[in-house]
């Protein structure tokens, strides 16, 4: 073996490592079992005449997938599993520690961001529909600076991944509020809708410690982001029903309790939900199986199957797709939805597997978005063509564009998989990749549409 296989070898392993370390209900002295059996495995191999890398593949696929090997370590270490679901605290003395930083720290992102949302009411500004419009442009900055700051800290990033965060904040905040815009005007919704979507990528930087430029680190944040929508789902759901009896309770010894739900519980609630959400996913990832992959499972079929019979419905009555603007944000959330099912599919997938039915199944997905985005591409040029370019007709058209390049690209390397002719490791590092395009994507909307359309 050479010294450049070699290097690269410790590479690979510290790469597996890592990511075993991930694993809270591993301990520590279990990942050194892991991978003095993978080194063993490794030796065997190159020793029979395989290259490096060959053997590293090979090792770690005879060893099973990590998840299996975590199930297994649970199922031995029942106990301890279950000690740590309910006191985190119980394994050891280095996993105690982590937890009395972690808490505290998390409730203070949490509570700077349920009282940020209150600051502007010192200037005047209410939760109120006269005021909504500044709350729609600035709702992603009371809760993602703070929940940008939890990760620097959790991840103990450097100065200048600091400096960059802080500045794009910064940047964001300039946009939605030095720009004039009309709470009427497209500009304004647009900057509305794109906004929170470009600062949430600013705390993926964050999440991944600023290395951004790695695709599994972008992976395991596309993991948490699905992760993280689910636990804030029920924690609003849990939140509607907890405000409910609030008023119930209240009412019934003749207090009206409306006000402080509306003023106070329901908006700190939702900004803190956004942290304690985070915490949640990061604190419990190793020891509950993740959702995001098994609602694709489910929902998959689900939407194959509503996109096929639209398709049939398009063609069977010859009738084109309307162009309003709230059709055209529901055809693009559909599209979202695809894109997603795809991605959550790849997060939980082994990439040496072969191909197999729900593969399939994801390519016809794939596909059948494909030609509805065509189709609504079709749509927006010819109300382009007649009345020309608006900023709302524009964003649509640069979207559909985005979509349709990463889903017409997936397609093809989907192709290419269930031929047995590409790897799908290809496909996950495209998806990973495209974060950028939509990073940029986002970002341009919010700083240069208002000037290039003159805030219209």
């Amino acid at each position: 073996m050479t010294v450049d296989g070699d290097k690269d070898l410790e590479g690979q392993i510290a790469e597996w490592r890592a990511y075993v370390q991930r694993r809270r209900e591993l301990h520590h002295t279990d990942a050194e079992e892991l991978e003095d059996h993978l080194r063993s495995r490794i030796t065997e191999l190159t020793e029979a005449g395989l290259q490096a890398d060959e053997s590293f593949l090979i090792a770690v696929k005879r060893m099973g997938s990590l998840d299996e090997l975590s199930r297994e370590f649970a199922r031995e270490h029942s106990e301890r599993l279950w000690k740590q679901l309910v006191l985190p605290g119980a394994p050891d003395a280095s996993a105690a520690a982590r937890s009395r930083r972690e808490l505290p720290v998390m409730v203070l992102c949490a509570a700077v961001a349920a009282l940020a949302i209150k600051v502007p009411s010192w200037f005047g500004l209410d939760l109120s529909e006269d005021d909504a419009g500044f709350y729609a442009r600035n709702v992603s900055l009371f809760a993602l600076p703070a929940l940008a700051a939890y990760f620097a800290w959790q991840r103990r990033v450097g100065p200048r991944v600091i400096g960059v965060l802080a500045s794009l904040f910064v940047l964001g905040a300039v946009a939605a509020n030095a720009y004039p815009l009309a709470d009427d005007s497209q500009t304004f919704v647009l900057t509305a809708i794109h906004l929170p979507i470009a600062l949430w990528l600013v705390v993926g930087v964050a999440y991944v410690g600023g290395d951004w430029r790695s695709g599994r680190r972008r992976m395991d944040f596309i993991r948490f982001t699905g992760e993280w929508l689910i636990y804030f789902a029920l924690i609003g759901l849990g939140g509607g029903v907890l405000m409910a009896f609030t008023a119930g309770t209240f009412r019934a010894i003749g207090i009206d309790a409306e006000g402080f739900l509306e003023s106070w519980l329901l908006p700190c609630g939702a900004m803190g939900a956004v942290i304690v959400s985070a915490w949640l996913v990061e604190a419990k990832q190793s020891v509950i199986e993740n959702m995001a992959p098994v609602l694709t499972r489910v929902f998959t079929p689900l939407f194959t199957a509503t996109l096929l019979a639209f398709l049939v419905a398009v063609i069977w009555t010859n009738n084109g797709i309307d162009v309003e603007r709230d059709v055209l944000i529901l055809f693009d959330l559909l599209l979202v939805v695809v894109l997603g099912l795809l991605l959550y599919a790849i997060s939980a997938r082994d990439l040496a597997a072969r191909s197999g039915l729900f593969d399939r199944l994801q390519f016809a997905l794939v596909v059948s978005a494909l030609v509805i985005d065509v189709l609504v591409l079709a749509a927006i040029t010819g109300r382009i063509t007649e009345w020309g370019f608006s900023p709302n007709r524009t964003a649509a058209l640069g979207e559909n564009v985005i979509l349709l390049t990463n889903l017409a690209w997936s397609a093809w390397l989907f192709l290419g998989f269930v031929r047995g002719r590409t790897p799908f490791a290809r496909l996950e590092r495209w998806q990973t990749r495209y974060l950028m395009v939509y990073a940029v994507w986002a970002w341009a909307v919010v700083l240069v549409f208002p000037l290039v359309f003159d805030f219209a």
